[in-house]
């Protein structure tokens, strides 16, 4: 049901914590360890974000030995949040962010 596609989506998007993977991604490809030091939080906290950014397709694993290396979707999901920059830039001057 297109609903909770939609839900799930969006959902992974108002969480402080996805926030905070997905702004660190925007930088490098990174290991769950060092998402988990750039945001403080566990990195079983950090798994278990990443498994629902991954069922999303919001984020790609990629193996590179024995670690895994997770990124930003760059087809979809980076000119989606350059647009919601754009967005928010022009049209949420008076929100309060943080």
């Amino acid at each position: 049901m297109i609903c909770r596609a939609y839900n799930s989506f969006f959902r992974n998007f108002s969480s402080r914590s996805n926030l905070a993977i997905i702004s660190l991604l925007r930088l490098a490809p990174m290991s769950v360890g060092a998402i988990a030091q750039g945001t403080g939080m566990e990195q079983s906290a950090v798994s278990h974000c990443l498994k629902n950014l991954q069922e999303c397709s919001i984020v790609a694993v990629e193996r590179k030995g024995k670690e895994r290396l997770y990124s930003l979707n760059r087809k979809t999901v980076v000119p989606l949040l350059k647009l919601v920059e754009k967005h928010v830039s022009r049209n949420c001057k008076g929100c309060r962010h943080g």
